[in-house]
């Protein structure tokens, strides 16, 4: 199946808020909605590479919604997929991607958004609240640790890949099971980015996970979307 194909299955949406601020955003649902059953659903922020304004991109880069349908979200896992799209000049996270390590800022103008919108998508839809899990690569590795961050009571799990936090805040998101990825190779964001969130995270009694793939570069999201072992860990999750 072609991108175009599997995009034509995710409903193309357009959130406005009272300001008239505009956020893209796709939203898939499980090949199986059942009466009187409740659905996890995957909040999904993409890399750089995906910003745009076409609402397409935030899937296509990456190789994510190719992943996302070679592993089956929607039918093996019955899942809900949530893909908002940052506009070319924004963040999910205002900070530089080079920097060594970060004070967690202001929460982004489109993270703010983004997280109206997977509120109006769980309040308006048959989703399990104790099954939302958060991913997200590059620019949304950020994303995830930030969403992590910010809601460290809302989320039942999280995979940063290739990222970085705020290791002050790490006691806060130590009880959310997280599985974080990085290519000990990465020239993009420095791999110490995920080690520092793993080591620090990992000294308040965390069962955080940490993949450190040898000899990979900046896309270490192709490991993480041929592990069939993330995405069975991710659904067992329950908040």
């Amino acid at each position: 199946m072609q991108s175009e194909e599997r995009l034509k299955r995710y409903k193309k949406l357009i959130w406005k808020d009272q300001n008239n601020n505009t956020l893209n955003y796709r939203l898939l649902e499980p090949d199986n909605i059942q009466q009187d059953s409740k659905h996890p659903i995957l909040f999904f922020l993409h890399g750089a590479g995906g910003r745009g304004s076409n609402n397409e991109d935030q899937l296509i880069d990456a190789g994510s919604i190719r992943a996302f349908s070679n592993q089956n979200i929607s039918s093996k896992y019955n899942s809900y997929i949530l893909a908002p799209q940052v506009s070319n000049d924004k963040k999910w996270v205002d900070v530089e991607w080079n920097t060594m390590k970060h004070n967690m800022p202001n929460i982004s103008n489109t993270m703010n958004m983004a997280f109206k919108i997977l509120d109006k998508v769980i309040d308006t839809n048959p989703i399990d609240i104790n099954r939302v899990y958060v991913l997200g690569l590059s620019m949304g590795g950020f994303g995830t640790w930030d969403a992590l961050q910010r809601r460290p009571h809302f989320f039942a799990a999280g995979v940063p890949i290739c990222g970085g936090g705020d290791i002050s805040k790490s006691k806060i998101i130590s009880q959310i099971p997280i599985w974080a990825w990085h290519g000990d190779k990465d020239d993009v964001i420095h791999v110490n980015r995920s080690r520092d969130m793993y080591q620090t995270i990992k000294k308040h009694n965390s069962n955080i996970k940490y993949s450190e793939i040898k000899d990979r570069g900046h896309d270490v999201w192709l490991d993480v979307w041929n592990s069939k072992e993330l995405w069975d860990w991710i659904y067992r999750q329950s908040r």
